[in-house]
């Protein structure tokens, strides 16, 4: 994930709600007709361990 990335993703993070709803919409509308390749095996299994990682440290965070 490059600098850039990160910086958005922390700006989003400090969103309110609302906020992120409306950047999300246009996100979304942007990006409805782009060509994506789908991605490979390994691709969702590298995203699926992130989400699930994230998941937890969230979940041990509450405890």
């Amino acid at each position: 994930m490059t600098a850039v990335v990160q910086e958005l993703l922390n700006t989003f993070d400090n969103l309110t709600y609302s906020e992120r709803l409306d950047l999300l919409s246009e996100i979304l509308r942007r990006t409805v007709y782009l060509d994506f390749e789908p991605l490979s095996d390994e691709e969702l299994t590298l995203n699926a361990e992130d989400i699930f990682l994230t998941l937890d440290e969230e979940e041990l965070a509450h405890e």
